[in-house]
């Protein structure tokens, strides 16, 4: 796996964890922008063929 792609699933982990605080905290404003930012790394992974897999919320 090269850097590119470890970088991007760490990233899409990270964003889930926080998109799921933010949920369990009641925070809509950043739970929109924690789903907005994993939309956006599905939507980098997808244009360079880097399968997610069942990290994902």
């Amino acid at each position: 796996m090269d850097a590119f792609t470890a970088g991007l699933l760490q990233r899409i982990k990270s964003t889930e964890y926080d998109l799921t605080r933010a949920r369990e905290t009641g925070d809509d404003f950043l739970a929109d922008v924690e789903q907005s930012e994993l939309d956006d790394l599905h939507r980098l992974a997808a244009e360079h063929g880097v399968e997610i897999g069942a990290t994902s919320v």
